[in-house]
């Protein structure tokens, strides 16, 4: 790890200045804007699990496809979402990093066929073994299936047949979301998906962003999922969790990294991690390191001062401050107390709504998450 002595910002508790175009110094006479907050609800006092926020609980203003809604298994299986928070809780606190893993996975999901769980797929159907996203190498290094398989096994136990594997990721994605921010980012999560059983690795890198996306590209590519580039900002925040491995930035390090552009890497950062990289490259493997240094294991908007301060990892989160526009939406995020919090919620409900299949001639509901039933 970095040292603590590295360069870092937190954001100062009023009065702060709103981020300039690129290129240019903070004006302290001017002040940022003020958005409504939405407020998040709290963990429940009476169990070490809280309850899901359940669908008389206010959630985005978003209308689900036709045949989703918020307590879709209110009837069918009253306990799915508790036994799946379960689950994350169990996953999160024996490690931190399977949260950040739940919520990526979410992502990679929803980004390729849709929110259906072809990620989980290793194969499409018995027997057979084609190449699948799973195996795709921007999903080699996805972590948390294993909860999801734990999640799953007890809700097949409960309600055998009932609640899809692509509700279990969205919900842990969720619950992950709500245990890395001690309870501050809770939202009801319009359920009804059914599995999809279509898989395909060339899909997984034809549609998920890269680390060295430019902003135009990732405003492309959320667009082409209905998302906005506001949307694509208040995602990019979830960097502020998990890790990344060496190679998905290793041309912003030392030795390779010789630019002075304004979204260059903080050179106090860049060469702390040019000797960790380059260190542990030396023995074989890939080494990986915290994506934020300052909150690594907090869901929080630190994010977006790392991003300003130039201290983030991907060309493609540096790229936010190449484009005005984002760059105001990245600033809005750091300075405004829970405004990205609640956009957070917004956005991860839209991204759940993506390619969503809803009738038996579209998906099913898999007995195990990581095959397509016979």
């Amino acid at each position: 790890m970095p040292s603590n002595s590295m360069k870092s910002s937190t954001p100062p508790s009023s009065n702060a200045p709103a981020y300039p175009p690129p290129g240019s110094s903070p004006s302290s006479s001017v002040a940022p804007p003020v958005y409504p907050i939405e407020s998040s609800p709290s963990p429940s006092p009476s169990s070490s699990v809280p309850s899901p926020t359940d669908a008389n609980s206010p959630s985005p203003s978003l209308a689900p496809p036709s045949g989703l809604r918020v307590g879709y298994y209110g009837y069918s299986c009253p306990n799915a979402e508790s036994i799946v928070r379960a689950a994350v809780k169990s996953a999160v606190d024996a490690n931190p990093g399977t949260g950040a893993g739940l919520i990526r996975l979410f992502f990679h999901d929803c980004f390729v066929q849709g929110c259906d769980a072809s990620v989980l797929l290793n194969t499409t159907t018995t027997g057979q073994s084609p190449t699948t996203e799973r195996q795709s190498p921007p999903n080699l290094t996805l972590r948390g299936f294993e909860a999801i398989d734990a999640a799953k096994a007890a809700l097949e136990a409960a309600c055998p047949r009932t609640v899809s594997c692509a509700d279990a990721v969205a919900f842990a994605a969720r619950d992950a979301t709500f245990f890395l921010s001690a309870g501050r980012v809770d939202f009801g999560v319009p359920a009804g998906r059914l599995d999809g059983r279509v898989s395909r690795a060339d899909e997984a890198l034809a549609n998920l962003p890269p680390p060295t996306a430019g902003v135009q590209a990732l405003t492309d590519m959320f667009a082409a999922k209905g998302l906005d580039a506001d949307d694509m900002v208040t995602l990019s925040g979830a960097h502020t969790v998990g890790r990344a491995h060496c190679s998905s930035f290793s041309g912003r390090i030392p030795p390779n990294n010789v630019s002075s552009s304004s979204d260059a890497m903080n050179p106090t950062l860049a060469a702390s991690l040019g000797q960790q990289c380059n260190s542990s490259s030396n023995g074989g493997g890939d080494p990986a390191v915290a994506q934020d240094l300052v909150t690594p294991n907090k869901l929080d908007s630190q994010y977006y001062w790392n991003v300003i301060n130039h201290d983030v990892l991907f060309a493609s989160d540096a790229a936010l401050l190449t484009s005005n526009r984002t760059a105001a939406m990245v600033s809005d995020n750091a300075f405004t107390p829970g405004l990205w919090e609640a956009k957070f919620k917004r956005a991860m409900v839209k991204m759940g709504l993506v390619g969503v299949k809803t009738t038996s001639a579209e998906g099913e509901i898999r007995e195990r998450c990581w095959m397509t039933n016979n």
